[in-house]
């Protein structure tokens, strides 16, 4: 499975926050945010600490897309 965190850049662009804002907001390393800016894996430390300051759900920031190997036929 791939993690896509297209939803948590929807939220920043709708509420005019920058990457930068998040990561001083959130008190997250900019080592995080560079991993959710690549789609990669992140502690639940870190999501929780992004819906805490976003005042939202971890599925409002994130969702799981199967890949094809994780596809059954």
């Amino acid at each position: 499975m791939e993690v896509s965190y297209k939803k948590l850049w929807k939220i920043l662009i709708d509420k005019d926050m920058k990457k930068k804002d998040l990561q001083a907001a959130a008190g997250i390393s900019w080592a995080s945010v560079t991993k959710l800016s690549k789609g990669e894996t992140v502690s639940m430390e870190v999501l929780m600490k992004v819906c805490k300051t976003l005042n939202c759900d971890i599925g409002d920031i994130m969702e799981l897309i199967p890949t094809k190997d994780n596809e059954t036929t």
